[in-house]
């Protein structure tokens, strides 16, 4: 195509060939968007069609739906209780969701590739992952097999630990089942649990709750650092340096930072409330529970609805920040809250350039950081907008309740599945509320913003001229 006179080549279309098909129109964002969708409709009328998965009378439309994204969005709101709702077969059918939401269609797409022996092409190797814009040690071939390959062996290693410590109280056979399932629900920080009250019933059980935590920090690090980690012990065995890249370091700083800072705060705000009744080493293991499963799986050893307004702030705090990058965490990603704290300090200092342990971020970056929180701040805010005029639009005065609803916004928006208990009384248009949130918040809304922009555009020849604006 032409713009005023230029030649206007799409990346992936050779010059002079053939007019692209529809797969080839669309732009990899796209394709991302497309590959969640499709396996939302086909995991919810496999929760309306498929025989056996219910103890009872199956989901409605809505509520299936609901479900479906919930799953595969691996959030784990949820408007039933899977423990009793659900068949075993029904939960197998949901882990698989989970399992299939957490990696990601684009990853199983690229392995199936790679099985049949084709060559990734540049439009599948933008689609595996951020690997092109970190480093260039990351092999993008290996990358989707190692993906496969650490998700199976640390939820392997999860569930023969948990399997371990819940022998004594579930016996030799009935661990097994609670044990996977639990395993991959963490790891895949979907939140959805076998267990009515979560994991509320191990709140004195410290092995249980560090197992979960682990798995779930391990999700939530994002593939591409736990490609980098096995590199760099690759490197330190055979005695040779491997420089650990900026998106690792900053990733490895702001996970701990908040970790730590989320277990202090928890302990101090509940130290006398929801952990008065338990021991120094459960109230200390229960707050970095607290911390770990706030940012993004969705897990609850305590009633959220029983915890001071100060824990709960703090847990949508954390819940707006979530994982990083490249893994199967929600939120903002760690990477964006850190860059932008770094953007403030450097401004604070008066350098114009964003910089960490001598290596400087690209503006290019920065904008974009601040673009995502912008982004995702102007979509929360409508959301909680929403559920004001849905869920409380007769009330005179909102109280607790908005409260309630705005935690409920800002979990749904960030794929975390915690919840005050409002999910299951949300009306029909709440729930359809809720699930345009989980599902805008797995894709990303820089994701949802580039789909939805032009394929095409051009770069402005002209600038015109600076003028200042008042700020402040």
């Amino acid at each position: 195509m032409t713009v005023r006179g230029h030649w206007i080549h799409r990346w992936d279309v050779p010059v002079g060939a053939a007019a692209p098909s529809i797969w080839n129109r669309l732009t990899p964002p796209q394709l991302f968007l497309g590959s969640f969708a499709t396996l939302v409709l086909l995991g919810t009328l496999g929760l309306k069609t498929l025989p056996g998965l219910y103890t009872g009378e199956p989901l409605g439309w809505l509520d299936a739906l609901f479900t479906a994204t919930s799953a595969v969005c691996v959030t784990g709101l949820i408007v039933v209780d899977t423990a009793t709702y659900f068949s075993t077969w029904g939960q197998a059918y949901l882990l698989l969701l989970i399992q299939l939401g957490g990696l990601g269609m684009i990853t199983f797409t690229t392995v199936i590739i790679l099985a049949l022996g084709r060559r990734l092409s540049l439009r599948h190797e933008t689609m595996a992952g951020p690997a092109i814009e970190i480093g260039e040690r990351v092999d993008h071939r290996r990358l989707a097999y190692d993906i496969i390959r650490f998700t199976l062996a640390l939820e392997a290693i999860g569930a023969i630990v948990l399997y371990i410590l819940w022998v004594p109280r579930f016996g030799w056979g009935g661990a097994v089942w609670p044990a996977v399932f639990q395993a991959i629900s963490a790891f895949c920080n979907a939140g959805f649990s076998t267990f009515t009250d979560s994991v509320m019933g191990f709140q004195s059980n410290p092995a249980t709750l560090i197992t979960m935590a682990l798995l779930v920090i391990g999700g939530g690090l994002g593939f591409i650092v736990l490609e980098e980690l096995y590199v760099r012990r690759k490197a330190w065995r055979q005695q040779r340096h491997v420089r650990m890249t900026l998106h690792t370091l900053i990733v490895l700083m702001s996970t701990g930072a908040l970790l730590l800072g989320g277990t202090v705060l928890f302990a101090w705000f509940e130290w006398r409330g929801a952990f008065g009744g338990l021991g120094l080493v459960d109230r200390l293991t229960n707050a970095f529970f607290m911390s770990t499963t706030a940012r993004t799986a969705g897990f609850n050893s305590i009633a959220y609805s029983l915890a001071g307004d100060d824990s709960n702030f703090l847990t949508m705090i954390l819940m707006s920040i979530g994982g990083s990058p490249g893994s199967t965490a929600g939120g903002i990603k760690t990477t964006t809250f850190a860059l932008i704290g770094l953007l403030a300090w450097s401004r604070l200092r008066g350098s114009e350039v964003v910089s960490l342990r001598g290596r400087s971020v690209p503006e290019e970056t920065i904008q974009r950081s601040v673009g995502l929180f912008v982004l995702a701040f102007g979509v929360v805010t409508a959301a909680i907008f929403g559920y004001t005029h849905t869920e409380l639009g007769g009330l005179a005065h909102g109280g607790a309740p908005f409260l309630d609803h705005m935690f409920e916004a800002v979990s749904a928006f960030n794929t975390v599945g915690l919840s005050l208990g409002v999910t299951p009384d949300l009306s029909t248009s709440g729930r359809w509320l809720t699930i345009i949130l989980m599902y805008v918040g797995r894709v990303g809304p820089l994701v949802l913003a580039a789909a939805l922009a032009r394929r095409v555009g051009r770069t402005a020849l002209v600038r015109y001229s600076y003028e200042e604006v008042v700020i402040g």
